[in-house]
């Protein structure tokens, strides 16, 4: 699998989930903290945790296994 993005802030117990299941799935995945930019909290604010693919897909909380699954094995 592909190294993804999550959107994500300290604190939040949703995105404590989702990085545990992450984990689980074995995802290689960078933190990005939306809190220190203004524009990430405009746009992730109300939605995180949130996992951006290489593509620049989003996918919203939440997710399960099957979902990370399918988003993260698009075809080119």
């Amino acid at each position: 699998m592909s190294l993804c993005i999550l959107y994500h802030t300290d604190g939040c117990h949703l995105c404590e989930q989702a990085m545990a299941l992450l984990a689980q799935c074995q995802v290689d995945y960078q933190l990005v903290d939306i809190v220190f930019k203004a524009d990430l909290v405009t746009l992730f604010g109300t939605r995180i945790p949130v996992l951006e693919n290489e593509k620049g897909q989003f996918l919203d909380w939440p997710f399960d296994y099957y979902k990370i699954e399918r988003f993260l094995s698009y075809k080119e």
